[in-house]
């Protein structure tokens, strides 16, 4: 019985925190959409965060086991 508490309260932190995440980012997105007037500076932000995360998402799901 605690084991099925324990995965529904894991599933129901993550959807939160998943939620919560996807909206600041949102945020931070189309605050900083609004503040770069010149398409190529945009298309090179956003190649530099993609690069980012595409070194990062492996290292960060390394760190927690998934």
């Amino acid at each position: 019985m605690a084991t099925i508490l324990g995965e529904l309260l894991f599933a129901l932190v993550r959807i939160v925190v998943a939620d919560w995440a996807y909206s600041l980012w949102i945020k931070i997105a189309t605050w900083l959409d609004s503040k770069i007037q010149r398409r190529w500076v945009k298309l090179a932000l956003g190649g530099a965060l993609g690069l980012a995360a595409y070194f990062l998402l492996p290292v960060v799901t390394g760190l927690f086991g998934f």
